[in-house]
């Protein structure tokens, strides 16, 4: 890990009193609930992590958002898994990272998460009319859908 990364995840490890999975392979990545989501992007983004290179889900034992964060400045990486709750809603990264807004939309249409606060989230690969979310498990293949 780099100077930088360990300083962060001290500060995070601090400020929001939980356990921060950390797991170091080629990459540094951070396991958290969605309820910390917001506070700890924004210090990511304090300590020079400010490119969104991109955003995914996942669904093992529920449905988690995957982000990938650059630093510009030191070209390091990391990747910050959130843990979704039955909701299935996690904030929006529009009004900071305006490459979110089709990101978001991809993962909406595909697993069905809803982005609170995204401005126009709405189906972006899949018809209007579309009934499901194709990459959730649960998604049933109906014969002439």
């Amino acid at each position: 890990m780099s100077r930088i990364s360990d300083q962060m995840i001290l500060t995070l490890k601090e400020e929001y009193q939980q356990n921060v999975e950390i797991m170091e392979n080629t990459q540094m990545a951070i396991c958290i609930e969605v309820n910390t989501f917001l506070g700890v992007v924004k210090k990511v983004k304090e300590y020079g992590f400010n490119f969104l290179v991109d955003l995914t889900a996942v669904e093992e034992e529920g449905l988690s958002c995957i982000y990938h964060f650059m630093s510009l400045r030191t070209h390091e990486l990391i990747r910050i898994k959130v843990k979704l709750d039955k909701k299935l809603e996690i904030p929006s990264l529009t009004k900071d990272w305006p490459s979110a807004n089709v990101q978001e939309r991809e993962v909406y249409d595909l697993f069905g998460i809803n982005f609170t606060g995204h401005p126009n989230l709405k189906r972006i690969l899949c018809p209007d009319n579309f009934v499901g979310h194709p990459l959730r498990k649960d998604f049933k293949i109906i014969k002439g859908r």
